[in-house]
This record gives structure tokens, sequence and C-alpha cells, in this order.
């Protein structure tokens, strides 16, 4: 199979994190008042054909992320549409079950290759248009990027499809997994094409690195630009004051919202090849479109990168957001 390959410039995705489940980590979102799985496969190929039309072509999602895999997979069998490029994951299996309030672990990681295997043999459905297969939050406890079993796999599907292979990072030593990651062979060949990294104006751990893959010729996919809302002015955030204070100030210059604004941000300073919305409507859609309209100066720029977090606080306070 022929394989593609994604474009060299900075285009916007959309991620299914918060369409395919009830209840995500995100502050900001929007309340819905049904919250049954049919409302939600509605809505998702609503924001689908949305996306679409507005020119998006690149689409995300996992089997973790309630049953967004499945909606992705359904749509794309409905239109075929020819141009679309579809990325998934492997290693966490969704255990809230639709269930509102659920107070277990809302997603289990194994990174196994029993879990590798039965997860794929679901994704693989959405081929030819799969073009990126990622390993969903690796990590060195995980053991993924060590174990030569599950990695010998994914070259394998690499060999047999064409598709990328990937990986996506999460947590304060994204850094040091991907540098992992780039050196990792299997046979003498490398094993990830692509790596989706947390990145944005908090969250600036991984510039350097990320920088490297890039001159490595890595497919570079941005995920949580907004640092899962924490960028909206929120008063149980009060050490970010000065954040809000310049993000409102150039949200009256620029004549744009906060959420253009950083995902503006990721773009100047990283130029990814994919920058994910994980817009829930379309009228977020849209106002995440408009980081496309304009440019920061170095100026702003400048007092953007001032702002960032400490890596490990970051995390923390990640970790303590709800889930609604």
């Amino acid at each position: 199979m022929k394989q593609r390959t994604l474009s060299d410039e900075t285009s916007i995705g959309l991620g299914l994190a918060a369409l395919g489940r009830p209840e995500y980590i995100n502050i900001s979102d929007i309340e819905r008042t049904d919250k049954s799985e049919m409302a939600f496969r509605q809505h998702a190929f609503g924001m689908l054909d949305f996306a679409y039309a507005k020119g998006i072509r690149y689409f995300d999602t996992a089997p973790s992320y309630g049953k967004g895999e499945q909606f992705l997979k359904d749509w794309n069998d409905l239109h075929r549409h020819p141009d679309v490029n579809l990325g998934t994951k492997w290693g966490y299996t969704y255990m809230a079950n639709w269930k509102l309030g659920y107070e277990g672990r809302h997603e289990i990681k194994e990174h196994s290759l029993n879990k590798l295997v039965e997860q794929w043999s679901y994704s693989k459905q959405m081929l030819p248009a799969l073009d990126v297969y990622q390993v969903h939050s690796a990590t060195f406890e995980s053991g993924v990027l060590d174990n030569s079993e599950v990695l010998r796999k994914l070259v394998q599907i690499k060999k047999q499809t064409g598709i990328k292979i990937g990986i996506t990072t999460s947590g304060e030593n994204q850094k040091e997994i991907i540098q992992k990651a780039l050196e990792t062979k299997i046979d003498g060949q490398e094993v990830f094409d692509s790596f989706q990294v947390t990145y944005n104006i908090l969250e600036q751990d991984t510039f350097h690195m990320l920088q490297r893959a890039k001159q490595q010729g890595k497919i570079i996919i941005i995920k949580e630009a907004l640092a899962n809302g924490r960028l909206f002015p929120n008063a149980e955030f009060p050490h970010y004051k000065s954040l809000y204070n310049t993000l409102q100030m150039l949200s009256k210059r620029y004549k744009v919202g906060v959420d253009a604004l950083a995902l503006r941000y990721c773009i100047e300073r990283l130029r990814p090849n994919i920058l994910l919305s994980g817009a829930s409507n379309s009228g977020q859609l849209d106002q995440n479109l408009k980081a496309l309209s304009f440019c920061l100066n170095a100026k702003d720029l400048t007092l953007l990168d001032k702002e960032k977090a400490n890596p490990i606080s970051y995390w923390q306070e990640r970790s303590r957001l709800d889930w609604s």
C-alpha cells in the first residue's frame, strides 16, 4: 500500500476526546442536557460534518474516548471522503461504560501485546483512511518502549499497511519519553514516525525535543493546546493572573478569543504538522479556526513564553481536575 503523508504546513485537526464520551477533563466545556449515547452520536456526526465543511481533514480518536472510535469509523464509512486522514491509538480501555458521575478510573492503561492485538483488530477497519496509529500515552512505567514483542508488531503493522506508527505523551517527563522513542529501533528500523504531545503556553517543556524530532522528519501533532481549559480566566487559578491579563490584552488587540491566541502561539512556536482542536461544539470550533487568520509578533510571543509553568506543578494540577 502506498504510504500517504500529512501536510508539511500546520493544519488544525479535530480530536474526539470530548465528543465520544459523556464526561471528560475540560473545565471550560459547555454543559449538555442530553448525555445519552444516541445524542452524542448525532452530535459527533454533526461536528464531523461541520469540521469537514470548514476544511478540516485530520480526525483523531481512541478506544478510551467512549464511543469516539466507533463514531469516527461509522461517520467515515457513511461518507467515504477520499481526502480525510484518521488517527487512533491503542493501550487504554474505557471503563466508565457511559455511567455519569463514575467514581472509578475512566481509563485503564495496558500496553501489552494482547491489548495491541485486541484493539488493532477493530481499529484496522478504518483503513485505508487510517494514517496514524499511536501508542496511547507512552510512559517508562508501562514498559512499552522496551517491549520487543509490541514494537515488532507495530513495525509489522507499518509494513503491511503503510500507515505511520506514533506515540502520544503526557506527564512531566514527556521530553524524556520523546527522546527514548526517537532512539527506539527494531531490527535496525526506526519504530516511531509521529509524536502527539501536550504543548501549550503553560507546558513548554518539550520545545527543544520537538524541534529535534522535526529535524528528523517526524510528524508533530499537538494536543491540549488550551491546557484543559486552564488558559481561560478562572478564579480557581489565581496564580495565572499574569497570564490572564496578557491574554485579555492580546485578545482585544487581535479581536480573537483566548482559544485562538493559544492555538496561534503553538503554531508560531513549533509549526507542527497538526494542531488538534478539542472543540465540543461548532461555535468553539469556529473560534479555534480563527487561529489561522492572524499572526503574533515577536514581542507577543516573548510575553507568552514567560508564562510557562513548572512541568511538575502543571501535571500535578492537571491530575486534580475533575471529570465532568
